[in-house]
């Protein structure tokens, strides 16, 4: 391949933005289109909404403009919404068009879901000898690189357990921390079987199924274990205000049941009172194995140190796994890109 690779970005929400400065600083890539939802954002110079120099990359709501402006790879950030397949006709659309499509919106192991949901990007991948790849940190790199990549240190493995718990309260984006995130709402609305639980059932077991698949292991089922913490006061956080006795906190917890007892579990717990009892002082991810030998591994953000920057850590973590697999992406054959695991641990060995 020569010459740098053709990019289009795709939202400029705050991990959209990240990867927009991302692509518009590598001297490897070059940006060719910038699709926006906001209405304020149509027209304006992507160097603009970048805080980067004049890029004469012009943003635009059409789809059709996009697509003319012939990327190789589209990165496409938009915000995880309800239902799970809320994005599912834009990426048909792009795929089918031949472009490729890096999302940090899900997707990244539609087989968890069966052969039907996997069938019909595999169609639109095949029709426009295209790729498709979800990548992120959670999905994308706690579970499918780091445990598994750890599994690959055992003798035996009798559990994992992954917990992630990330303290919410800088979430600046109302619409995310309060619809997707559902905090601030009635408690009795997150009973485990409405929207949100069905949203991040969805998002999670491709985590739980792709781990298990590398490891060679079939569960029976995934059952949930999910809690809500009502906040214990008003609280005025970077999305606005939660007031006291609404969810404050709250607890996805996943267990992937093998021979009737837990072999993975995944909790994600999201807290906008970090300091209380049951989260105060614990790491923001932990990969426990259980087995021979047993290991713990904990993994923290630490917050940029840059004046004038409002990029935060997270931002980072999100962003970077997308751009490092950009080439890869563009030279990878025409379907769903898995990333590869060395060596894991086999349970059928």
């Amino acid at each position: 391949m020569t010459g740098p690779i053709r990019v289009a970005q795709w939202a400029t929400g705050a991990v959209g933005k990240t990867i927009l400065r991302g692509v518009i600083d590598r001297p490897d890539l070059e940006l060719v289109g910038l699709y926006v939802y906001g209405d304020k954002k149509v027209g304006r110079d992507a160097g603009d909404i970048a805080r980067r120099e004049t890029t004469g990359v012009i943003a635009t709501r059409d789809l059709d403009e996009l697509i003319a402006t012939r990327p190789q790879v589209v990165m496409h950030a938009p915000r995880l919404q309800v239902p799970y397949e809320k994005h599912d006709e834009q990426l048909l659309t792009l795929l089918r068009a031949g472009i490729n499509v890096i999302t940090t919106a899900g997707q990244h192991f539609p087989r968890a879901h069966g052969s039907a949901r996997e069938q019909m990007f595999l169609d639109a991948c095949h029709e426009g000898n295209s790729t498709l790849f979800g990548i992120g940190v959670s999905p994308g790199i706690i579970g499918e690189r780091l445990a598994l990549g750890l599994t690959g240190a055992s003798m035996s493995v009798d559990r994992i357990t992954i917990d992630e718990v990330l303290d919410a309260r800088r979430m600046p984006d109302p619409d995310f921390a309060f619809t997707v995130m559902g905090m601030g709402s009635d408690p009795a609305t997150l009973d485990g079987t409405g929207p949100l639980p069905t949203l991040y059932a969805s998002l999670y077991l491709e985590t739980i199924a792709f781990m298990c698949e590398r490891m060679g292991v079939t569960y029976d089922e995934i059952k949930p274990d999910h809690k809500v913490v009502p906040a214990s006061r008003d609280l005025e956080v970077a999305a606005g205000h939660i007031a006291a006795g609404t969810v404050g906190s709250t607890e996805w917890r996943w267990h992937a049941i093998v021979d009737g007892t837990p072999f993975i579990t995944l909790a994600i717990i999201w807290t906008m009172e970090p300091e209380l009892e049951q989260y105060a002082g614990r790491d923001e991810w932990t990969i426990h194995i259980h087995g021979k030998p047993e290991m713990v591994v904990t993994l923290n953000l630490v917050e940029p140190d840059e004046p004038g920057s409002r990029t935060t850590a997270g931002q980072y973590i999100t962003a970077g796994p997308a751009l490092a697999a950009i080439e890869h992406v563009v030279a990878a054959p025409a379907g769903i890109f898995e990333p590869p695991v060395f060596a894991p641990f086999r349970a059928d060995r």
